[in-house]
């Protein structure tokens, strides 16, 4: 029992086991970037076949990141650096806490030769200027005072121990706040018409209303487009508003998203809102031409008190036939029902036979008036894609803690470094020695600055 529990724990502590993960891991970060996510792999399907978009929908190819394969490969790489960390910890804090004792003949066994310097000096003076060098380069240094010499110890960047660590938790962050806000972050999107108000928002998937804790509205929408149609730029401004009371004010572009309470606003798309204004005349024989501006469900009594005039809808572009304005004008004895198209001539000469074929497209149905469709009022509604992620400061925290662990592990470490002086006739032999767990040749380049310093500050001292 004890062999299989040891076996389960060092695969799950292997380092092969890491590697394997982590390239998991990014082959569908890759696969997650080439291949469109959620909304956008409706038009991908298209070009697909019938029979492969199923097998990758079920697969949860299109939202990889919320798939289980995903959130388990995560899962299993937190389990792997947290047994990693813990059979590995307690040898970096006793070396931490290790405490190295100024004489120590050991480490003096093998210098090489470039590691000691002799001059004429007496063993005080130069201890004494070891040790001002060791204290201005390190923060922990002892001496031992023994009969055959002094002796020193300094230790520096033992924190360094810590650094792979630091970017073990670091990660381990990562993957909470990545959970966090998969489970708990919110994704929806809403239309807001020009002028108006939106108090909720529609759930991703769900497409349940989810009431925000506050109001936005669009005060204006702008677009501007290129010479072919495209479009160029658009842009929303919009107020934040609570208790009907305006908070807050910004303009809202594509890829620049604004942030309120939390809640995060993206500029998605847009489209003509329905329901806009038109401009109709209204023309008697034998009056003035009355013009008006126009909505759905505005009503009024004709100037002759013929009957009660009604727009019933205002559409952009009916069958494909332009502006039109469906109006109803009732009366004591009869009620017409009846199209009012700003091209109504191109339809005429297109289809002369129209209006006789289909009365509704008569203007003047409605005796003795005839009515015309100056133009539309263009109005735009704003698609917003709305998110609230309560992993985002867990993940800035991450970050951090990722910057702070690569910073010791690439240019700190741990060393301690020993300095010994000892007379030897009318001279004294300086030698140094030194240990660390990486990066030798930095430690002896090291080495050689000290004494190289030590020896031309005693050279001058004769």
């Amino acid at each position: 029992m004890t062999k299989d529990k040891s076996g389960i724990r060092s695969f799950f502590a292997s380092v092969q086991l890491a590697i394997a993960l982590l390239f998991l891991i990014a082959f569908f970060a890759l696969v997650g970037t080439l291949v469109p996510q959620r909304d956008a792999a409706v038009a991908f399907a298209e070009n697909i076949s019938p029979v492969l978009f199923p097998f990758l929908q079920k697969m949860q190819i299109f939202d990889l990141y919320h798939s289980v394969w995903f959130i388990l490969l995560s899962g299993l790489l937190a389990v792997n650096l947290i047994i990693c960390s813990l059979d590995r910890f307690p040898l970096a804090w006793r070396r931490f806490r290790m405490r190295h004792e100024p004489i120590n003949e050991g480490v003096f066994r093998d210098v090489p030769p470039e590691n000691t310097f002799s001059v004429r000096t007496d063993v005080q003076t130069a201890a004494d200027a070891a040790l001002s060098l060791l204290r201005r380069k390190y923060r922990a240094v002892e001496r031992a005072d023994a009969a055959n010499g002094v002796w020193f110890s300094a230790q520096k960047g033992r924190f360094a121990l810590f650094g792979v660590y630091i970017v073990h938790v670091s990660i381990l962050v990562l993957i909470a706040g990545a959970i966090l806000g998969s489970v708990f972050g919110i994704e929806g999107y809403v239309h807001i018409p020009e002028g108006e108000t939106a108090e909720a928002i529609s759930l991703r998937g769900a497409g349940a209303p989810l009431p925000l804790p506050f109001a936005v509205r669009c005060d204006k929408f702008t677009v501007e487009f290129y010479e072919n149609g495209m479009p160029k730029t658009f842009q929303s401004d919009l107020t934040f508003l609570r208790e009907g009371r305006e908070v807050r004010s910004a303009k809202l572009l594509v890829n620049h998203p604004v942030e309120f309470e939390g809640f995060r606003f993206y500029q998605s798309s847009y489209g003509a809102a329905p329901g806009g204004k038109a401009t109709l005349a209204l023309s008697r024989e034998g009056a003035a031409r009355d013009i008006m501006n126009v909505s759905a469900g505005y009503s009024f009594a004709l100037p002759g008190k013929e009957g009660v005039f009604q727009v019933l809808r205002v559409e952009e572009n009916l069958m494909s036939m332009g502006p039109a304005v469906k109006v109803s004008v009732r009366s004591k004895n009869e009620e017409a029902t009846f199209w009012v198209f700003q091209q109504i001539e191109r339809i005429r000469e297109m289809n002369p036979d129209a209006i006789r074929k289909v009365p509704m497209f008569n203007p003047g149905l409605f005796r003795p008036y005839t009515f015309a469709l100056l133009g539309l009022e263009e109005k735009y509604y704003t698609g917003l894609q709305v998110n609230r992620d309560p992993g985002t400061p867990v993940v800035a925290a991450s970050a951090l803690l990722l910057i702070g662990g690569l910073m010791l592990i690439l240019f700190s470490y741990a060393r301690a470094i020993w300095i010994s002086v000892v007379p030897s006739g009318n001279h004294v032999l300086v030698a140094i020695a030194g240990r660390s767990y990486k990066n030798q040749p930095g430690l002896q380049k090291e080495m050689q600055y000290l004494l190289a310093e030590l020896k031309d500050h005693l050279e001058k001292r004769q």
